[in-house]
């Protein structure tokens, strides 16, 4: 699905146009996945059971650092890693978000229904404003992309945009 949203011009395109117009830019990583990782856990999802095997985001690896480019910015806030599919659970992000006066996320990546949706879910309930940006996510399936898009961010975001109104909007900032 990344190919068929263009999602990398868009994250490209949505980055650029934050940095230009002076928006914080925050980079919440998954866990990269090192030996061990899991083995002892009583209760690993089915994604982590999966890392675990296939070794998904493995640091050091393809998947297992930023994108090289999507490197973090001198001043750029990166929070802890997330071990699951928010990225508020067990990290620094919340503390990250106030320490530096935001109140409006503007939530981009993948996975459109795992992560993104976990993370803007519990913004929102933590009294965040949260803003997708439809054509800077991805699923992996027609299928996933869908019960996000059109059935669950519906129900708890308070702005869905595209990327190129995103991108006019922080230019009239």
């Amino acid at each position: 699905m990344a190919h068929s949203v263009d999602l990398l011009v868009h994250l490209r395109s949505v980055i650029a146009a934050a940095r230009e117009s002076r928006v914080r830019v925050v980079f919440v990583p998954h866990r990269c996945w090192e030996p061990g990782d899991y083995e002892t856990w009583d209760h690993p999802t089915p994604s982590q059971r999966k890392i675990q095997e296939v070794h998904h985001f493995a640091r050091d690896s393809w998947g297992g650092g930023f994108h090289p480019d999507f490197q973090p910015q001198p001043g750029e806030v990166v929070v802890q890693e997330h071990w699951g599919s928010c990225g508020f659970g067990n990290t620094d992000l919340d503390m990250q978000l106030k320490q530096h006066g935001v109140t409006r996320v503007v939530v981009v990546g993948a996975l459109a229904n795992t992560c993104i949706e976990a993370t803007a879910r519990f913004a929102m309930e933590l009294g965040y404003h949260v803003t997708l940006v439809t054509d800077a996510t991805a699923a992996l399936s027609p299928e996933m992309m869908h019960a996000a898009r059109q059935l669950n961010d519906p129900t708890y975001a308070q702005a869905i945009v595209t990327t190129d109104q995103l991108t006019v909007a922080l230019g009239s900032r």
